[in-house]
């Protein structure tokens, strides 16, 4: 899925543009920027509501070439001027992280599937 058809789906802004043409297999929607690198797979799309640059860290660690943000949040400008700077396209969502990614879901971008299940010690 292409970051315009993304755009469409959820009703969403781009806010910082790919360097290249981005097309994405699957999403990874998350907080937890620790999940987020302990679950990566290429062509991941970052769907999440943390809109500090440690996403666009998490992003780029994890190889995934474009962020959505969530819940409408307006990320801070160090944020932006950082996923410029790294390459990272960047997307704004007005829906909640639970139906961003089921309108995503549902228009067909898979997400990470079926992971082991880990017990807390």
């Amino acid at each position: 899925m292409n970051l315009q058809e993304i755009l469409d789906v959820v009703d969403g802004e781009m806010l910082v543009e790919p360097l290249y043409n981005v097309d994405l297999e699957r999403a990874c929607a998350s907080d937890l920027m620790s999940d987020v690198l302990l679950f990566t797979k290429p062509s991941m799309l970052l769907v999440t509501g943390l809109t500090n640059p440690q996403a666009v860290r998490t992003a780029d660690m994890a190889e995934a070439p474009a962020l959505l943000f969530v819940r409408g949040k307006y990320p801070p400008k160090e944020t932006l001027a950082l996923a410029q700077e790294m390459g990272i396209a960047v997307m704004l969502s007005p829906y909640t992280m639970f139906e961003t990614a089921g309108l995503l879901y549902e228009a067909g971008l898979q997400g990470l599937g079926k992971l082991p299940i880990i017990k807390q010690r």
